[in-house]
């Protein structure tokens, strides 16, 4: 029976020896026709599997190659090889699919480059460094449903198709029906009449579930979203995607200061739980980025390894400050000559870069920040204005190496407030009338944030492209596998 095999993580976790088991998985290498290097995604590390000399026929021992899977039962028994507590001793080898060596594209001596590996991204599970990261990424996962759901939170999936676009931003990608040849319906003015469409009116993929969030906050207190989003960005760096995962808490009768204790609360303890149960997986990766910071010139080094990095997010308190107060801070380190920007910092009003918030958490508090209070005309129509009539109760947390990994705010629940501030930005009414109906039946204060599930992964596991992160990245001109 298949489901009689023991995973290798937990045989090398074990001190015991002497004893039958099974193990299945896909063959690393095969030296000497006796020793078998055996992986089963469970860890990095692979099990010896030690072949009696003229226990295979020479036609089962030219079929185990590297990527053949294999099935092998045998005593559990310690080694004598360096490097290994334990190996197998196989009674019985197994062959469960072979593998064509001269076209299977991890045949190689040298280290396959991550451009590579990308354009493989069906087989690159297989290699150390994404079978780690992918490992570290589930571990997150589990760790935020973990957290919300042991503080009473409602877990809520919202829409995929949508009709609002909660950010404003118009990167959108369509959802229709009709044809792509040009025969949609038409209007008088020569419009397309979305009212024929499937959804009977203009949809979208969503870019995010907060508006839907809010709704569910306003019956439930306390709820969270964790699902794919959508930007249409034409965008080609090693920080977007098409296709994302949102984490979205949002939360009644919370206040902007409440918001802050429990995203710094949520990063600490997501990030914590990656770095008690990955332990060997993120020392793995750590080494792997040392040896990438060693190739690079003296003055583009990070100054953190990935455990220092991480340490240095669990174990400080945030730092908290307005937005005014950090733009006073940029200027004078400039104007000192203490840090030169590439972006200069003009005048009150701008949107900080990533190279201005690093330099904040890593240079001037050295440790991470949490800015408040940003000019409204930087930030979204939903956000809570403050009596000064200029900022609004929004909060971004800075960590070091990447700038913002997190982005909320206090809610507007005060409608004519509201409505003002979308007629400032052109936001029809009458479409959001839904969203508007939470402030006329009840309304309550409430506050929730964002935060890309890519960018903590990202963070987390120290890997440099966005797109080595998801398992299957979708970005501009590219929707493989």
């Amino acid at each position: 029976m298949f489901n009689q095999r023991t995973r290798i993580k937990d045989l090398l976790a074990g001190d015991k020896a002497n004893y039958e088991t099974t193990v299945m998985g896909w063959v690393r290498s095969f030296r000497n026709n006796q020793f078998i290097a055996l992986n089963d995604g469970s860890t990095n590390a692979n099990i010896q599997v030690v072949v009696a000399l003229g226990m295979l026929d020479e036609a089962t021992q030219k079929r185990i190659t590297t990527g053949a899977c294999i099935k092998a039962v045998g005593e559990i028994i310690p080694s004598l090889g360096k490097g290994q507590k334990i190996e197998l001793k196989a009674t019985e080898i197994l062959i469960l699919g072979d593998c064509d060596t001269e076209k299977y594209p991890l045949q190689l001596k040298n280290r396959p480059s991550l451009e590579y590996l990308r354009e493989i991204a069906h087989l690159r599970f297989r290699t150390n460094t994404f079978g780690a990261v992918f490992r570290v990424r589930h571990a997150l996962a589990y760790a935020i449903h973990k957290f919300f759901n042991d503080k009473g939170f409602v877990y809520l999936h919202t829409p995929i198709i949508t009709a609002s676009d909660a950010e404003g931003a118009g990167e959108m990608f369509k959802v229709t029906a009709f044809p792509l040849d040009g025969t949609a319906p038409r209007n008088e003015d020569g419009s397309i009449n979305f009212k024929e469409d499937f959804f009977g009116r203009s949809t979208n993929l969503t870019v995010s579930g907060q508006l839907e969030g809010e709704l569910a906050a306003m019956a439930y207190s306390d709820i969270y979203t964790f699902g794919p989003t959508f930007r249409a960005e034409n965008s080609n760096t090693t920080r977007h995607l098409a296709e994302f995962w949102m984490i979205e808490p949002e939360v009644a009768f919370n206040d902007l200061e409440d918001n802050m204790n429990l995203a710094e609360e949520f990063i600490k303890y997501v990030i914590r739980h990656a770095m008690e149960q990955n332990k060997e997986d993120l020392e793995f990766l750590a080494q792997r980025l040392e040896e990438e910071e060693k190739q690079k010139p003296q003055n583009e080094r990070s100054e953190m390894g990935l455990m220092e990095k991480l340490d240095f997010v669990v174990n400080n308190d945030f730092e908290r400050l307005t937005y005014t107060e950090a733009i006073t801070i940029l200027k004078e380190s400039n104007h000192n000559k203490k840090k030169k920007f590439q972006y200069l910092i003009e005048g009150w009003g701008v949107d900080l870069q990533s190279e201005h918030e690093r330099y904040l958490v890593e240079k001037h508090f050295k440790k991470p920040v949490i800015l408040t209070d940003y000019p409204k005309e930087i930030k979204a129509f939903y956000m809570r204005q403050n009596d000064d009539g200029k900022t609004v109760a929004a909060m971004d947390i800075l960590a070091p190496g990447i700038g913002e990994i997190v982005g909320g705010s206090q809610r507007e629940e005060r409608l004519d407030k509201l409505l003002e501030r979308m007629e400032e930005m052109h936001i029809p009414a009458d479409e959001l009338w839904w969203y508007l109906d939470t402030r006329k039946f009840g309304a309550c204060p409430h506050a929730g944030f964002g935060l890309g599930f890519e960018r903590l992964v990202q963070f987390v596991t120290g890997m440099g492209n966005i797109r080595d992160v998801i398992p299957f990245p979708r970005y501009p001109k590219s929707a493989e596998f």
